[in-house]
């Protein structure tokens, strides 16, 4: 599959004078075939709008535009038709709030109900080609923000953010019980579970991978805690499994914790991801409204606030 997609940036005072071909090889480190294939297109690269030779100069404030042709060997997707809650959408990257029981991506057993799946339809009904680049993947059952990039050079740069811990992700869950402590950090390993692909638990000295987890107090109320939750490492589980490794597991997490008659799944939401833009290099922060389930649970349990206090 080949794929174009549109990437413009501003240019700074520090990358002003440079040269085109010095912003692309030096600033974006584009390779030698990547930008052949920009200098061969018609529209491949764009200065204030005019095609122009990798030799221009460039100025602070100008807007360069560049034309990415992606090759992707992915199998397409199928479309799957049903509601999306887009947070925010360029022509770089898109936000979506991912509601709970819908997987992120197929996989054996859900090849054809994903977010995946359902992105593939919103922009088969633009009439646009699609590849799905998830910068950053939620349980199942867990919703909130997800970010997914448009071309290959977009995912590069905002995957390289997730592996420098550079993304600052901020989960709201509602816990078992009164946590005492009003914030603190998490610093033990996780490792897999004996005999299970998917159960993991809290490691034994150094076994594992280091897992970091940082939470603050909103509110206790009616027996539970309302945290802020954020995993500074990106383990399998994460803070399911530190949060029930406190005593406090995540009420409705039936892996980790116990069944609940308030709620059919974990609650459990990402509800603000911030990150730096891969093109214009401003901070983004994305929130996600609550889902109704985990509202209603947050009500009946008396947790009242208003959406700026998060």
């Amino acid at each position: 599959m080949k794929t174009e997609a549109s990437m413009e940036f501003e240019i700074g005072q520090e990358d002003s004078k440079k040269s085109v071909k010095q912003f692309l090889y030096n600033t974006l480190r584009l390779s030698h075939g990547q930008v052949t294939a920009l200098k061969r297109q018609e529209r491949g690269i764009l200065l204030n709008g005019e095609r122009v030779f990798v030799t221009a100069l460039l100025q602070e404030g100008d807007r360069l535009s560049l034309l990415l042709e992606d090759r992707e060997e992915h199998k397409p997707l199928v479309p799957f038709a049903c509601p999306l809650e887009i947070l925010y959408e360029d022509e770089t990257l898109l936000c979506v709030n991912k509601p709970p029981f819908m997987p992120t991506h197929p996989s054996l057993n859900h090849y054809d109900d994903t977010l995946a799946n359902a992105l593939a339809e919103y922009f088969r009904l633009k009439n646009r080609p699609f590849v799905f680049r998830g910068i950053n993947r939620l349980d199942r059952d867990t919703s909130g923000v997800i970010l997914v990039a448009k071309n290959r050079y977009a995912a590069s740069l905002l995957s390289k953010q997730v592996a420098e811990r550079q993304m600052d992700k901020q989960y709201l869950a509602l816990l078992e019980g009164t946590l005492e402590q009003d914030r603190g950090f998490i610093d033990r390993n996780i490792v897999r579970a004996e005999e299970s692909l998917m159960l993991r638990r809290v490691a034994h000295d150094s076994e594992g991978s280091r897992a970091l987890t940082e939470y603050r107090v909103c509110m206790r109320k009616n027996g539970k805690t309302l945290v802020i939750a954020i995993p500074h490492t990106g383990r399998t589980h994460q803070l399911r499994v530190h949060f029930s490794f406190l005593g406090h597991p995540i009420v409705g997490d039936t892996l980790y914790g116990a069944f609940s008659e308030e709620i059919d799944r974990q609650a459990l939401h990402a509800y603000s991801l911030g990150f730096t833009h891969p093109a214009s290099g401003e901070k983004m922060k994305i929130k996600a409204p609550l889902p109704k389930d985990m509202e209603q649970l947050l009500m009946k349990n008396g947790f009242v606030w208003e959406r700026e206090e998060l």
